[in-house]
């Protein structure tokens, strides 16, 4: 039997008010104690309106994901040429620009490390969104070599899954070590790696 939630708008409003708190505190750190604190709501009202505490992540991280794509898609909208939009991509994460990330930083990240081993679908989700990010920037990589702003032998898929790795992997390392120098060389070896891959003009 499908579960309907009690209020649509009520769902809503536990939605947007437990965003910050999964994307900072993770799926197990963020106790049932946390959203009636933060909503002020009673149990009942947060269960009469999600199945439970699994369906409530899945449904925060959704709307944290589509909060962080918009950010994307407006920054790559304001650059014209495809090398621009993958740069404008990359200093997205850097340290100035990455606060306007949803409350906790990068919810891709933030899920998929806890979630890999603990909650099926939402690993799935997080795996949907990198692969998408990955296909939009292997886009982006094929428009730059059919303008002949990127080389002709360049692989676009593994140029694609480069830079997300790269990015990912950068937060991850200097959330950890609490060291932001690793995710300044990384993406200085993202920014490189664009460049390298541009069209040589002939002297």
């Amino acid at each position: 039997m499908k579960f309907t939630p009690r209020s649509e708008a009520t769902r809503q409003f536990i939605i947007e008010t437990a965003a910050g708190i999964f994307n900072k505190k993770g799926y197990a750190g963020t106790s049932l104690s946390d959203l009636t604190e933060a909503t002020r709501l009673t149990k009942g009202s947060i269960y009469g309106n999600f199945e439970n505490k699994e369906d409530v992540a899945l449904a925060v991280f959704n709307f944290n994901a589509a909060r962080r794509n918009k950010l994307v898609r407006d920054r790559l909208s304001r650059a014209a040429r495809p090398k621009e939009k993958l740069l404008a991509f990359i200093d997205l994460f850097s340290r100035d620009e990455i606060q306007h990330f949803p409350e906790g930083g990068c919810p891709l990240l933030n899920a998929g490390v806890e979630a890999d081993d603990t909650h099926e679908p939402l690993r799935q989700r997080v795996a949907e969104e990198l692969i998408e990010t990955q296909t939009e920037l292997a886009s982006i990589v094929r428009m730059g070599i059919q303008a002949n702003e990127f080389q002709a032998d360049t692989d676009a898929e593994k140029a694609a899954v480069a830079l997300v790795a790269l990015i990912q992997g950068g937060i991850f390392i200097a959330r950890t070590t609490q060291n932001p120098f690793y995710l300044d060389t990384v993406l200085e070896t993202a920014r490189k790696m664009v460049h390298d891959i541009e069209t040589k003009s002939t002297p």
